[in-house]
């Protein structure tokens, strides 16, 4: 169970300092959804679920549940007086530790809420958060998920000193109270480490940066999989690549971008990383703390979707995944859209993600169905990128040979008396080094080679 939750280690976790001994231990959480006009019929209970996945991958029970039909928002509390009461009251006789809300609360309605319950609420934010922060494992993630976490935090630090006494006006300048002064200093410390910790984030993208500088002098074509929480993405680079990456039955189960070398027909190499999952309401910070993870996305030559095609609502799965790809700037990238599970898929199922997108490849990363279609994708979509060439390279030049191996898709290869013709694609960056040995008319055979830059240039001076 991590800070949030806890208000002493709240304030360890942020400011450094020596939690007390025995806090409190969250254990019961009451769940509240609210159901507005503007959602679409069972998408709060469906939002609920997730919001209770979430939860209990804290290790914390759910007890109790609540959804709330709501015409309009109440500036205090978020809903209405009497529901109010009656789910503090509902909490209360359930002995729960926290109140969870599907929406985001703002700073006031969390405090009017606590005030009102004497019981530690929170809302869909901070669970996300949470469970990021017990799930980061590199120190990329863990910087990026610290950061989220400190600004969320900072307009809340109040709840942390309400304990305190505070003294009333007549005190004259700068005599505040213990408690105002205390969350004075609190504040400063917070905006010094958020400073920090954009610092580090920057060297660690310098880093990365110059990771993707050393891949990219050999250009092998990238993908990034990209996709809903819990789709099966991590299975998937597991199922094409042979990589043991972690891959749970779990709402973000792993964090950290992981990249592995694909090897598809022809020689042709593909590295594919695997991404951070998205999820319905994730909060802003953490999008832009994870850009550093999801510059994956914004590099790679194309994307594969992934979506689990047995989710009750893969439409909305669909459509976030889209919308935070649009707000990372990758959205103009190349997608092949893959629906997974269908081992476990039902007839309508399938159907319904037809209509969803009717170019999508069906899949199974459990038991390798339809994996050779998808890699015929990968591949169809890498020569669309490559120019098509026709070579005609002599033996002399092996290290020409190798090198167009390593770097494109070696269609054709064929032993003639003194050279070989080969039939590539190659990225259009890379073809300086073979302009000497492209065929000057690929349907004649045999074709000579085609005369270097320098004697072209001779000849149209002549």
């Amino acid at each position: 169970m991590s800070a949030l939750l806890s208000t002493p280690s709240l304030m360890a976790d942020f400011l450094d300092n020596t939690p007390q001994k025995d806090p409190k231990r969250v254990e019961r959480a009451y769940l509240v959804g609210v159901q507005t006009s503007k959602m679409a019929a069972g998408e709060a209970e469906e939002l609920l679920n997730e919001l209770q996945e979430l939860v209990e991958n804290l290790h914390i029970g759910i007890v109790g549940r609540n959804l709330v039909n709501l015409r309009a928002p109440t500036p205090a509390t978020l809903i209405g007086s009497g529901k109010t009461e009656e789910i503090i009251e509902a909490a209360k006789s359930l002995n729960c530790d926290v109140i969870v809300f599907d929406e985001t609360l703002s700073p006031a309605q969390q405090r009017n809420w606590e005030k009102l319950s004497g019981i530690a609420v929170i809302d869909r934010q901070e669970v996300i958060l949470d469970v990021f922060a017990d799930r980061a494992q590199t120190r990329e993630a863990v910087i990026q998920v610290a950061l989220a976490r400190m600004e969320y935090s900072l307009p809340r630090l109040t709840r942390a000193w309400t304990h305190l006494s505070r003294q009333g006006g007549g005190g004259g300048a700068g005599m505040g109270g213990e408690g105002e002064t205390q969350l004075e200093q609190d504040r400063r410390l917070v905006n010094d480490r958020i400073t920090r910790l954009k610092r580090e984030l920057v060297d660690v993208r310098k880093q990365r940066s110059v990771q993707r500088h050393k891949r990219q002098r050999v250009p092998v074509p990238t993908c990034a999989i990209v996709g809903y929480t819990n789709a099966g993405k991590s299975s998937l680079l597991n199922a094409l690549t042979g990589a043991t990456v972690l891959a749970e039955d779990k709402l973000f189960a792993t964090l950290d971008p992981t990249t592995r070398q694909l090897l598809l027909r022809g020689n042709q190499k593909l590295l594919v990383t695997d991404t951070v999952g998205f999820i319905r309401r994730l909060p802003h910070g953490l999008v832009e703390a994870f850009k550093a993870t999801l510059e994956e996305a914004l590099v790679a030559n194309f994307l594969i979707h992934v979506l689990d095609v047995t989710a009750p609502n893969v439409a909305a799965h669909h459509e976030t995944t889209l919308s935070v790809l649009k707000e990372l700037g990758a959205d103009n990238k190349r997608i092949l859209t893959v629906f997974n599970k269908v081992d476990a898929a039902t007839e309508a199922q399938i159907n319904t993600a037809h209509l969803l997108t009717p170019d999508g490849i069906f899949i199974s990363a459990h038991t390798g169905k339809g994996l050779d279609t998808l890699i015929d994708q990968c591949l169809e979509l890498i020569a669309d990128s490559f120019g098509s060439l026709e070579l005609v390279i002599p033996h002399s030049r092996y290290d020409l040979i190798a090198r167009l191996h390593a770097i494109g898709h070696v269609q054709s290869e064929e032993q003639e008396e003194d050279r070989v013709r080969m039939h590539v694609r190659i990225p259009p960056s890379q073809i300086a080094p073979f302009a000497d040995f492209i065929a000057s008319d690929i349907s004649a055979a045999p074709a000579k080679a085609r005369p270097s830059k320098a004697s072209r240039k001779s000849a149209a001076a002549e």
